[in-house]
């Protein structure tokens, strides 16, 4: 790994608007660019809009999915690349050999890079879930993604950094959900509206246990326990019937917060990272001391005819 400055963003995204998604794409790319980024990421389905995607039957599906690298999206992001002369990250709902997936791809000026279709697919029947980890070298640094779910299980994480990853990407549709953990749920549709004239109550609501301060049981965690770099990006804003809160941020492999946005609304926010913090970090002295010969139950299979079960909270505890 180099030194080297990367941005997270955040965007409100318009479900189903490809051409709106992609101008604040560009919009923020170029600003994170001014500020000095070499790489600049974005969250999750992005380009196609995310939570909506549930209530979409297989053929509108079909109609929003593109091929990866072929299809326009991924092409335009080539050129916007080209153009801005940095490498980009960003997600779209993927179309190949007649299933879909919810894909996140990188680019460069150079061209298509890689694409992670995320392991843990849940957001509508009609998704297959991918069937490896990802990771790749951009820029002279090891890099690897996991797409929000992802990361809910430490093991991804810890695979993805053993395949050589120094900077884990985490693009995310996350935070303001219905959950039975104590002050997490909903946020108000009113606040977002009202974020202008009374930014106090939106904030609070952004940095507490709806956003914010979920995010910092796991989040720190997962940068610390295998020294990596994590950048999370997140939509902020209405995502069909929530709100979301945003907090883009890159921690560096102490778990600490390197930069990370407070806006209520669209930002990006730019770290630079550094090589010597992964050799020095808890976690890397922590994978030289694992044993193997202890993990048997890990890596055992499922009992017969059972599959894994992937439940968010917002699915089990609706309206809590």
């Amino acid at each position: 790994m180099r030194d080297i400055r990367i941005a997270a963003a955040q965007f409100e995204a318009r479900d189903g608007d490809k051409a709106y998604n992609f101008d604040r794409i560009a919009a923020l790319a170029r600003k994170a660019v001014e500020a000095g980024a070499e790489i600049v990421s974005f969250h999750e389905c992005c380009i196609s809009g995310y939570t909506f995607l549930q209530d979409l039957s297989r053929d509108e599906l079909d109609e929003l999915a593109e091929p990866v690298p072929g299809g326009p999206s991924t092409q335009r992001l080539i050129g916007l690349s080209r153009d801005l002369n940095v490498p980009l990250l960003a997600g779209l709902l993927e179309s190949a050999d007649g299933k879909l997936f919810n894909t996140y791809t990188a680019v460069s000026p150079q061209g298509f890079v890689a694409r992670h279709r995320k392991i843990h697919a849940f957001i509508s029947q009609h998704l297959t879930c991918g069937e490896q980890f990802t990771v790749f070298d951009l820029c002279g640094v090891r890099c690897g993604i996991l797409t929000c779910y992802d990361n809910n299980l430490v093991e991804n994480a810890r695979v993805t950094t053993m395949l050589g990853a120094e900077v884990i990407f985490a693009p995310h549709v996350t935070c303001g959900l219905d959950s039975p953990m104590p002050g997490r749920g909903r946020i108000d549709r009113r606040l977002w509206d009202n974020r202008h004239r009374d930014p106090v109550a939106l904030r609070q609501e952004f940095c507490g246990p709806k956003g914010r301060g979920w995010l910092m049981r796991w989040l720190p965690a997962r940068a610390y326990e295998n020294g990596v770099y994590y950048i999370f990006t997140n939509a902020v804003g209405v995502d069909h019937d929530t709100i979301k809160t945003g907090n883009a941020m890159i921690l560096d492999p102490f778990g600490e917060v390197l930069a990370e946005s407070t806006a209520l609304g669209d930002d990006v926010v730019v770290a630079l990272c550094t090589p010597e913090k992964i050799d020095q970090s808890g976690g890397r002295r922590y994978l030289r001391a694992r044993r193997p010969d202890l993990y048997a139950k890990l890596v055992e299979p499922l009992p017969a005819g059972e599959k894994p079960q992937i439940n968010p909270g917002w699915r089990i505890h609706p309206g809590r």
